[in-house]
C-alpha cells in the first residue's frame, strides 16, 4: 500500500473533477485557441477565456488582469523581472523578505547581480514581518517589494494589507506569491491591495504545468516578456496557451472557491487533533512559526536532537512528509526559511513539514498520529 499522503503544501492530487472538465480538450476539442478561421478554434478559445474569468473571480480580479503562464515560478520571474526590465527612473531597489520561496529569492539575487538594489529583510521569530521593519527600509528608491501571502514552509501568513499600504505610500510596487495561500484562506487582490499576484494550479487540486499571474490594470504598472515570440496573453507570455491546462486551472479554482470555507475547518480540525495527540505524548515537540497567523493544514515542527531527514524516513512506510519544500530537497543546509527564524541551524535541522488536505480525513489522522508517535520514540530512544 502507498503511504497516507500528508505532502499537501509540496503538491496536490488533481480533483477528479478537474480532470473530467479537462478531458475534451486532449481529445476531440483540440484546436488552438490562437486559430481564427475555424469553429476548432472559437470553441478552444472560449474555453480558455471562461478559465481566465474563473482563476478572475478566484481572486476578485477582472478578466483582463489574468496572464496564464507555466507555473509560480514563472509567474514571479515574470512579475519581478518583467517590471524591472520596463522600468525607467531612478527607482532601483526591490524589496523581499528572508523567507520566500526560491523563485522569488534567486530572482531578486539575479536582479542585484544585474545592476538592482535588493534589500531582504528579516522576520521576526515567529515568522512574520514586522512592520516598522518594512517602513524603515522603504525610501524614495524603492521599485517594489515582493511579499508571499503564506509561507510554503512554516504556512505563516504576512499581514499584506498592511504591507501594501506602506509600500503604495512610498510609491512602489507589490507583488505576493499566493501560491500556498490559494484554496486554503481567501483571497482578494482589491482587499489586499497588491498589484501582481502569483499562482500555482498543482498546489490547489489542478494539474502540473499551468500557473497565473495577476497584472493590475494602472498605466504606471508595465511589464517586458520574458521571452520573445508571438502575442499571446496580451504579447506578456508569448507561445500556444495549453488549453487543457488552462481549462484545469479555471476549474479547480472554482472548485476551490466554492469549497474553501468547508474544506478549511475541516483541515484546521485535523491539524490541531494531530498537534495535540503529538503534544500530549512528547512536550518538548517544537512547532515553529506562527500558530495564531497560519494557513489550515499546516504543521511545521521538530523535535530535539532528532533530524528531520530521521523523521520523514523512520514515517516513509506509513505517511508521505517532508522536511520542507519540495524545490529545496537534497540541500545539505538547513532550511533558509527556520534559520531566518533566529533557530540556530542543529534546531533547524530537526525541521519536518506535514501538511494536510482536501483528501485527508479521521482515519489517516490516527494512523499518521501512531505512526509518527513511534518513530518518536523510538528515534529518541536510540539517541
Amino acid at each position: 500500500m502507498q503511504p497516507i499522503y500528508l505532502d499537501y503544501q509540496a503538491t496536490t492530487p488533481t480533483d477528479p473533477r478537474v480532470i473530467a472538465a479537462m478531458q475534451p480538450y486532449w481529445t476531440q476539442d483540440f484546436g488552438n485557441p490562437h486559430s481564427e478561421g475555424h469553429p476548432y478554434g472559437w470553441q478552444a478559445r472560449r474555453a480558455v477565456e471562461l478559465a481566465r474569468s474563473q482563476v478572475a473571480d478566484f481572486i476578485g480580479a477582472d478578466d483582463d488582469e489574468i496572464v496564464f503562464t507555466s507555473g509560480a515560478t514563472e509567474s514571479c520571474n515574470l512579475a519581478l523581472r518583467g517590471t524591472a526590465n520596463a522600468a525607467s527612473g531612478n527607482r532601483r531597489e526591490i524589496i523581499t523578505l528572508a523567507t520566500e520561496h526560491s523563485a522569488v529569492l534567486e530572482t531578486v539575487h539575479w536582479l542585484n547581480r544585474n545592476g538592482w538594489q535588493a534589500t531582504i529583510l528579516p522576520v521576526e521569530s515567529g515568522g512574520l514581518l514586522d512592520l516598522g521593519t518594512l517602513a524603515a527600509a522603504l525610501s524614495e528608491s524603492t521599485f517594489l517589494v515582493s511579499c508571499m501571502l503564506a509561507n510554503n514552509e512554516i504556512g505563516v501568513i504576512q499581514p499584506l494589507q498592511e504591507i501594501a499600504r506602506l509600500t503604495h505610500a512610498a510609491g512602489a510596487f507589490v507583488h505576493t506569491d499566493a501560491t500556498q495561500a490559494a484554496g486554503r484562506i481567501p483571497i482578494d487582490v482589491d482587499e489586499l491591495g497588491v498589484d501582481l499576484l502569483s499562482l500555482s494550479a498543482h498546489k490547489i487540486y489542478g494539474p502540473n504545468g499551468v500557473g497565473a499571474l495577476y497584472i493590475r490594470s494602472r498605466p504606471d504598472l508595465r511589464i517586458e516578456p520574458l521571452m520573445t515570440g508571438g502575442s499571446q496573453e496580451k504579447g506578456f507570455r508569448p507561445g500556444t496557451v495549453a488549453t487543457p491546462l488552462v481549462v484545469g486551472m479555471g476549474a479547480t479554482c472554482s472548485i476551490a472557491g466554492r469549497q474553501l470555507a468547508d474544506d478549511a475547518q475541516r483541515i484546521s480540525r485535523l491539524t490541531a487533533q494531530l498537534l495535540t495527540g503529538l503534544k500530549a505524548d512528547f512536550p518538548q515537540l517544537q512547532t515553529f512559526g506562527s500558530w495564531e497567523s497560519r494557513i489550515p493544514g499546516n504543521l511545521s515542527l521538530g523535535m530535539p536532537g532528532v533530524l528531520g531527514e530521521q523523521l520523514v524516513a523512520a514515517v516513509s512506510d506509513k505517511i508521505a512528509i517532508s522536511t520542507g519544500a519540495a524545490c529545496a530537497t537534497g540541500s545539505p543546509e538547513p532550511s533558509h526559511v527556520l534559520t531566518a527564524l533566529g533557530l540556530n541551524p542543529e534546531t533547524a535541522a530537526t525541521g519536518a513539514r506535514i501538511s494536510l488536505g482536501r483528501y485527508t480525513n479521521d482515519d489517516e489522522i490516527e494512523v499518521a498520529s501512531q505512526s509518527l508517535r513511534h518513530a518518536l520514540k523510538t528515534l529518541t530512544i536510540r539517541d
